[in-house]
């Protein structure tokens, strides 16, 4: 819908050509200006559009998925291989942010991704990888042994090594996207709940919060583990989990040596891992199967117990056994994840105003600026060029 605003030489009855309608913004709401929210709203306020920015707390905050100083960027998929354009996509657009805003938000470091070498997935990977000619190496347990002795690799498992693979600053990345958009015209309200987002009579959305009422032209809906409460009518469903991250000193002082690439395992343990730049400590975290439902994200249980350290000792002992296990750092955050594991990408069925972002599966944020541009897509343009039909809402395919 766009706003038709009379000018002093304008009458009521004067008929407005679409060529002049299609030059009066669009006023769109970003509801969520966290990981996908603060990149929509950087992307929407470079096409022109006037932008308005809500969020339960404020950008780079982290009482949702986003805390924990890094996140990893690879190229190499262990899934979809139809991911692997939104990720070079997200490459590009990780460049530009940088570029646009002078800030270091992304350091090139390599990845691992240490598998079953008959597995399915460590199999796709390679497969694709291969196929669409991604800077990759495979390593075996004794290449990997000389080059990343910090690692152990059990019997009839592989290495590979993601060229293009990066650690990223996640607090600084959000709040870099954001500022940029505030830069450019976007109006963000922090601290600023909002409580409904449904069709507006006539046309566009209505959103309803604790300051009063907004008519906008589109909504874009990326408000993390809040989804549920806010979209009930969602039609798949997002398990909202509770996310235990632990940091943990090396034990040798050469731990860091070869560039310390972040890394993931698909087995024996599933986990991730990601050095910090500065060489101090290295950060860990485990699969979905560790973690815990959260029945209301509003009361987050943030502390993490003793008891709970258990299976970060197990891994470090198996597979990595020159950190000390005992960590100088435990902290707990949220994630949604959809039965697939896909995240919901697209309009909300039924609503060509309402564009959902959503469930995530714990990998979203390598993503995020190329989920950004294609939510101004949705937004401005009712449709994207990007291949994202199989995230849609309702399911795979859906339109």
């Amino acid at each position: 819908m766009f706003r038709t605003v009379l000018g002093p030489d304008c009458h009521p009855d004067h008929t407005i050509e679409r060529s002049d309608l299609m030059r009066i913004p669009k006023r769109v709401a970003v509801i969520g200006a966290g990981t996908m929210g603060s990149q929509a709203m950087w992307r929407l306020a470079a096409r022109g559009a006037e932008v308005i920015g809500y969020d339960r707390y404020a950008p780079g905050h982290d009482r949702g998925a986003a805390g924990g100083e890094s996140r990893i960027y690879r190229a190499a998929h262990l899934g979809e291989p139809a991911y692997i354009p939104l990720l070079r996509l997200a490459d590009r657009m990780w460049e530009q942010l940088q570029a646009e805003t002078g800030r270091s938000l992304r350091r090139r470091s390599g990845s691992l991704v240490m598998g079953g070498t008959a597995s399915p997935s460590m199999r796709l990977l390679l497969s694709t990888s291969a196929a669409h000619g991604l800077d990759h190496e495979v390593l075996d347990r004794e290449e990997l042994a000389r080059r990343y002795p910090q690692h152990r690799l059990p019997d009839g498992h592989t290495a590979v090594l993601d060229r293009l693979g990066a650690v990223i600053r996640p607090e600084a990345s959000i709040q870099a996207a954001a500022a940029r958009a505030e830069h450019l015209g976007a109006r963000l309200y922090r601290y600023t709940t909002v409580r409904e987002v449904v069709p507006a009579a006539g046309g566009g959305v209505r959103v309803v919060t604790d300051l009063g009422t907004d008519h906008v032209d589109a909504a874009v809906v990326t408000v993390g583990p809040w989804i549920n409460t806010l979209l009930p009518d969602l039609p798949r469903t997002v398990d909202v989990r509770r996310v235990v991250c632990s940091w943990h000193l090396p034990t040798r002082h050469d731990w860091f040596a070869g560039g310390a690439p972040s890394f993931v395992r698909a087995a024996p343990h599933d986990c991730f891992g990601i050095p910090s730049p500065d060489g101090i400590s290295v950060k860990l975290g485990l699969s979905f199967k560790y973690h815990a439902p959260v029945p209301e994200p509003d009361r987050l249980d943030r502390t993490v117990r003793p008891e709970e350290l258990g299976d970060f000792r197990e891994l470090i002992g198996e597979l990595m056994p020159d950190l000390n296990p005992d960590p100088i750092r435990m902290s707990a955050y949220m994630e949604g994840y959809t039965e697939s594991g896909h995240p919901i990408v697209g309009h909300l069925p039924g609503e060509d105003d309402i564009i959902v972002m959503a469930g995530f599966s714990g990998s979203g944020f390598k993503f995020s600026p190329a989920m950004g541009e294609i939510a101004a897509d949705l937004a401005v343009d009712g449709t994207t060029e990007h291949p994202v039909d199989f995230l849609a809402p309702a399911g795979v395919g859906a339109a």
